[in-house]
């Protein structure tokens, strides 16, 4: 260090190292966006290091539903982390897997009864891909070897997920050479709250009709579209695709790895339209946003024949952190807490609040559409924001928002108070006024 950086505080120091050594998620390394050094959290509150406390309008991501800090969450990584972090899951087992997958086969509709515990959303899409190819090969059909899905999705980065993600809009078309050629229809071209019409899913249809033979599972997000562009789409284009899949014998994945857990108003977004998937991957609120895990959850017929002999006898995946007993842990605390069952009334609340707050923002000529469900509030601008003017603007708010694209979008903590709610509407309020 120079005598210049030792003059400076420590975490400003560790904020220029950042900079010039440290990639952060879709960041330049020539040209980062600028980031802000976090002391501490709890509650909704993050407090940076330079001061400022901000109120959180992310749970970090879609994850920590009930809020930084929780006295319960840190309890249970506190009691786990005195008897074993972590031990391999081949071969043994222990207490917080077991629980947590009873959990898990308890909550998720009644047919999914098969767990696999995965280190990460994007593991867990890895995993239900390769059920669904291994459970038809199972089958001595292995020409049913492609993924069907709509544009404007997103599954995750790794590769697998990748080539499920929309091909030209996603973040990930700079490797289409190197994915696997998967199928993609339109879009859901209804909303939510649009009337219902059967020619909505012609294009769907048609897609059965001319590939089912080699269509191994359909994967989607169900009813809200997230990184993709966090649209809401009209659930019966749900329920017609689960349909189709019974019709035509092709497997329903469902990611409900940002929708799980209450976020869309539902436990699990899936449940708008009524439907049980043959696969659901979960992540993100399963921890409470304390650390990483996620869940491939399938039926005994998708276990059953992912475990033929004619499949290999055994599905072929098991990561080294797969079941870690300080994840499980906190993570069956947390869905302890989703059990006790408070979530509905918050993000009823959440909900009613954002309407109030954010429809009247459709007016401004600035704005495209704003859409509320459940606990998520967007805010689709006419032009691409300028993240880091944007996120100038949010911190002398006194908040955290993290745009994307044309996208002002919130999804806060269920634990939100309607004050602090107000924060942070008043502050996307004030960016489209800017």
């Amino acid at each position: 260090m120079t005598s210049t950086d030792s003059a400076q505080p420590l975490w400003q120091q560790q904020l220029d190292f950042d900079q010039q050594h440290i990639w952060h998620p879709y960041t330049s390394m020539t040209h980062p966006l600028p980031c802000y050094h976090v002391k501490s959290a709890a509650g909704v509150s993050i407090e940076l290091s330079s001061g400022e406390y901000l109120i959180d309008g992310m749970s970090s991501w879609w994850a920590a539903i009930h809020g930084y800090n929780h006295p319960r969450l840190n309890a249970a990584a506190h009691q786990q982390i005195d008897k074993v972090a972590h031990v391999m899951f081949g071969g043994l087992t222990h207490e917080p897997a077991v629980t947590l997958a009873q959990q898990l086969v308890e909550l998720t509709p009644g047919p999914l009864n098969r767990v696999f515990i995965a280190d990460s959303g994007s593991v867990s899409v890895e995993v239900a891909i390769k059920m669904a190819l291994q459970y038809w090969v199972g089958h001595e059909l292995p020409q049913k070897n492609q993924l069907l899905t709509v544009r404007g999705g997103y599954h995750g980065d790794t590769f697998a997920a990748m080539s499920v993600c929309d091909p030209v809009n996603g973040m990930h078309h700079l490797f289409k050479h190197a994915l696997c050629n998967q199928r993609f229809v339109e879009r859901p071209a209804l909303s939510y709250w649009d009337d219902w019409r059967d020619d909505a899913v012609d294009s769907l249809r048609d897609a059965f009709e001319q590939h089912h033979t080699q269509l191994a599972a359909v994967i989607i997000e169900p009813v809200v579209q997230g990184a993709g562009g966090m649209r809401m789409y009209h659930p019966n284009y749900l329920r017609e695709l689960r349909r189709l899949c019974d019709a035509y014998g092709v497997l329903l994945i469902c990611d409900e790895i940002a929708t799980g857990f209450g976020r869309s108003g539902k436990l699990f977004a899936s449940e708008h339209a009524d439907v049980c998937p043959d696969i659901m991957c979960l992540g993100k609120a399963l921890t409470g946003g304390y650390m990483t895990l996620a869940a491939a959850v399938t039926t005994t017929e998708v276990a059953e024949g992912v475990s033929s002999e004619n499949a290999g006898g055994a599905l072929m995946h098991g990561p080294t952190f797969m079941g870690n007993p300080l994840a499980c842990a906190v993570a069956t605390e947390s869905l302890r807490l989703v059990a006790e069952n408070h979530w509905p009334a918050q993000v009823a609340a959440i909900e009613a609040q954002l309407k109030t707050q954010l429809l009247p923002l459709a007016q401004h000529q600035k704005v495209a559409d704003v859409r509320v469900l459940g606990a998520i509030g967007v805010v689709e601008m006419r032009q691409p924001i300028n993240v880091a003017e944007a996120q100038q603007l949010f911190i002398a708010h006194g908040v955290w928002i993290r745009p994307f694209g044309k996208l002002l979008y919130i999804m806060p903590p269920y634990i939100i108070e309607p004050e602090q709610l107000t924060q942070l509407t008043t502050a996307i309020s004030a960016y489209v006024h800017g």
